[in-house]
Parts: structure tokens; sequence; C-alpha cells
């Protein structure tokens, strides 16, 4: 095999960036419609960019939606697929190329969408769409490169801040970094650059994130050698000082002082859920549980109760899983480390994020799962649409879907029960404060059918996605539940993989729910 130089790949890496003028802005291009329009009732747009203008081509993928219409027979259903599955690759990887001083470490710039920045939460699940299509590789030009690349950003970012969510491109890339308005009046600590950092929020599935992306790359591909090569190591260890740090209390346990905070963050703005209260420490949390402490929800939205219950599910599971590579490149003491601190969460989420609740007139109560706490008694009854949530606990492998404790949380969360429930008459899902009341996220609805056996309430959901687009043929990130013409960003990669994601899903668990018409 022909092994190009490191050069040479790097300029292809940057075939896209410099053409870009030529094609057009895909946040224009995904607000209009395309023809060919789909023949179904909803005729909708071709949403894919021309093929030279796609940033990232996979003939796996390109095959896999060729083959699409012998398992779909629905032709919007077709259309939407075949629309959001590739929208990642066709339109997020802003940036693929090497370490400037290292030429074998692959780098992996994924942008969100519509904004000009990386997310450790998003880019790692934007990836994870494409585990369908994922094969051990060690060539620049295969997803094993885009999914090591993206893994030793991630590393660099963790280690340059890692309290920070959101972040600039790498140096290398040519691309500078993007301003970000919302930040000028940021006061956090500890201090970042915004050279380098696009949003200092911490939250901590982003980290969990990592974990979650270093497991699946793992697990698809055995490459057990990669995780030994550059910055893994150092940067799990730093997610472990991190969210240990984080498990600190409001107060001393022994003199009951207030005890200073790892990280603090206020913001001038006119939006309670964009700083923390408490001159950016949050409101106060108990000694006694033995949770990680969350400033912002996987929304971006400051947490009421700083004890974030669907957070600390997703870092105890992959925290688990990952200390399975610490052990495949003998690093032994690190991923017994792991495996007690994992422990250890599962044990203080049983415990203290279970809660009881009056589950009828007759006094009767049941359990569920709280979505926030904080330690003393306090506790949010409520979801968020956004990944992770508590809807999506055996999404993530937490749980299974017919866990008892599960399926009263999710009853409850699916109704009106809990206060981001929009039960309109276009869609009914579960929203978030992010976007405010009566919105639906289809992320809820997706999620929803991938907890689901029931093919009727697949079957209804999945109705309701189809007619949340707009024409346009891609997944919004909210929509009005009564007129769906009203809705939030036109280009969101991480929600449009999700429905490819949930619909190979369905190929699997429901192959004949996908022959039909939704017509």
């Amino acid at each position: 095999m022909i092994r190009l130089s490191t050069q040479l790949l790097v300029v292809l890496a940057h075939v896209y960036t410099a053409s870009s003028q030529s094609c057009p802005d895909y946040s224009t291009y995904s607000k209009t419609r395309h023809e060919p329009f789909s023949s179904g009732r909803y005729a909708l747009s071709s949403a894919r960019p021309p093929p030279e203008c796609r940033t990232f081509n996979s003939s796996a993928l390109e095959s896999l939606l060729q083959s699409a219409s012998d398992t779909i027979a629905d032709p919007d259903l077709l259309r939407l697929f075949q629309n959001t599955y590739p929208n990642t690759l066709d339109t997020a990887i802003k940036w693929h190329g090497f370490a400037a001083n290292n030429s074998e470490e692959e780098l992996t710039f994924i942008i969100t969408g519509d904004i000009n920045a990386m997310w450790l939460r998003d880019s790692a699940n934007q990836l994870q769409s494409y585990l369908p299509l994922l094969e051990p590789s060690p060539d620049f030009i295969s997803l094993a490169s885009l999914f090591r690349g993206a893994i030793n950003l991630q590393s660099r970012y963790i280690l340059t801040s890692p309290f920070c969510n959101s972040f600039q491109p790498p140096p290398e890339s040519g691309l500078g970094p993007s301003p970000n308005p919302a930040s000028d009046s940021d006061i956090v600590f500890p201090p970042y650059s915004p050279d380098q950092v696009f949003e200092c929020k911490y939250e901590l599935d982003s980290l969990a994130s990592f974990l979650q992306l270093s497991t699946e790359y793992h697990e698809a591909t055995h490459d057990s050698s990669f995780f030994s090569k550059f910055s893994w190591l150092e940067a799990v260890k730093t997610i472990l000082a991190t969210a240990k740090a984080m498990t600190a209390p409001t107060y001393s346990p022994i003199t009951n002082r207030p005890l200073s905070s790892p990280y603090t963050f206020t913001r001038k703005t006119t939006r309670s859920t964009e700083t923390l209260p408490n001159d950016g420490l949050g409101h106060p949390v108990s000694p006694t549980t033995g949770l990680i402490r969350s400033a912002f929800r996987p929304s971006d939205d400051s947490t009421t109760y700083q004890f974030l219950i669907p957070s600390n599910m997703l870092f105890c599971r992959y925290l688990a899983s990952a200390s399975l590579i610490a052990s495949a490149i003998n690093q032994s003491s690190l991923a017994s480390e792991m495996m007690d601190f994992s422990n250890s969460l599962r044990q203080a989420i049983q415990t203290h994020g279970v809660v009881s609740i009056p589950s009828g007139d007759n006094g009767t109560t049941e359990k569920v799962y709280a979505y926030e706490i904080d330690g003393f008694g306090s506790s949010l009854l409520q979801d968020d649409a956004n990944l992770p949530s508590l809807l999506s606990a055996p999404v993530m492998g937490y749980l299974g879907a017919a866990d008892p404790i599960y399926t009263a949380t999710r009853n409850r969360v699916l109704s009106t029960k809990n206060p981001y429930y929009a039960h309109g008459e276009l869609l009914k899902g579960v929203g978030s404060a992010h976007t405010g009341p009566g919105k639906v996220w289809p992320m809820s609805l997706i999620v929803q059918i991938m907890t689901s056996e029931d093919d009727d309430e697949i079957r209804g959901a999945l109705k309701e996605i189809l007619q949340s687009t707009d024409g346009l043929g891609l997944i919004h990130e909210s929509v009005d539940g009564w007129d769906g013409s009203k809705w939030t960003r036109e280009w969101f990669g991480w929600v449009n993989g999700l429905f490819g994601g949930m619909v190979l899903d369905l190929g699997r668990r429901k192959p004949e729910v996908l022959k039909e018409s939704f017509q």
C-alpha cells in the first residue's frame, strides 16, 4: 500500500477550507429548499451539500445511503435519513490534520454546525452516530482516523482547560479563533485563554463524553496501543482529578465554614440560566452524597441543584468502561482507581438520586430518579431533552429499559408531570429551559423511540418527527409544539446524526416498522 506523506495529507486536510469560497454557506443553504423533493406528502428538501463541498467522504457511508431504500419504504422517512445521517461528515469536519510537534498525532476539529467551535459533548456524540461504519484502519482518510483525531484533540483541550466545555480550532488548522460575545463579561475561575477556549461552562457530561468516545473507539477497533501513544493517559488523570475536586461540598463537614470552590462562573446576562448564583458558586450542596457537581447541564443552562443525576450516570458508566482501556495498556493502578470511583458513584446515585413520590390519591408512592438534587433534601423532578437525560439512561448503558425505577421515571418524564414536557397539537415531547416552555426538542422523540418496544409509540413519534422539519429535511433543535414553522437552529449536527443512528437501530430491532408508510 502506498503511504502518502504527512505534508500531502495535511494539504488534503485543507481542501475543503481552501475551496469553501466556491461552496454555499451551509447555514444559508440549510434554510432553503432544494430539489429534488421527496415524493411523499411533506416533499422534503434535498439537504446534502454538493459532493465537492462535503467535508469528509466515506465510501461505506455512501453505500449505506444508496441501499437504504431496501429497508425504508416511506419516501419522506428515506429522504430524512439520507439528509441527516451524513450531516456531520458532510458539513462539520472543519479540519483534519496532524499535530505540529508530532507528525503521527492525528487531530480532528469538529464544529457543532452553526457554531464554529468544538464542544466536547457534541463532537463525541456526532462521531458516535458512525459507530456502525467504524472499522480498524491506520489510514488518515478513514473514519477510524477521525475518531483518533477527535480523541487526541479532546485530550489536548482537557489538559489545557479541564473545566471548559467548548474550544477554538487548533493552531495547526490555520483557522482563527471565533469570537464569543456572550463570554466577554465572564469571570471564571480557573481563568482561560479565549484564543484556546470558546466557552468555559463546567459540565460534567463533557468529561464523560470524552470517556464515552474513547470507549466506543476501543470497543469497535480493539486498538489498545493508540491510547498509550499520545496524551490520553494524562487527560484521564486530569479528568479524575477534576471530577474528584468537584465532589467537594459547599461547607466543611468539620467546621461548617464555607469552602472555596475549584470552579466559579459569573456572566452579565438577562437570562438566569446563563450564570451561577452566590457569586459564581452555585446553590449549596451537601458533603454527604459522594456525587460530582456540575455547574451546567448538557443544554449549557446552569443547574438548579448541582448534583445532576443524568451526568453522574454517564460519568459512572463510561468511567468503568474506560478503565478497561487503562487495563489493556498495563495501567492497573489507574484502572482500579477508575473502577472504584465508578462503583462509588453508582452507589451514590442509587442512594441519593432516587426519590419517593406520591403515585395516586390512595397514599401510595413510587420511586423515580430525580433530575438534580442538592443532598440537603431538595430535588428537581423534571427532565431535559439534551443528552444525557433521565430518559436516555438505557441508551447510555447505565441501566436496562425494564428497570422498574427507570420505567416509573420514563412514564413521568413523558407526561405533563414533567414541567418541560410540551403536549402540543403538532408535537408532544420533552423540551428544555434553553428554548422555553412549549418547545419540543425532536431529540427527545428520537430517544423515546430508542427506549421503546411499543410499535404504536414508535410509529407515533416517527410521524411527529417527519412533520417537524418545516419541509427542510433536517432535524431542528426545537420546534413549537403547535406551529411547525417556528423552530430553532437550522444546522445542528448532533441531532441529525442521532436521528440517523436511531433509524439504523430500528432496522435491527424493528425492521417491520421501517417497511410501513407514514403518509
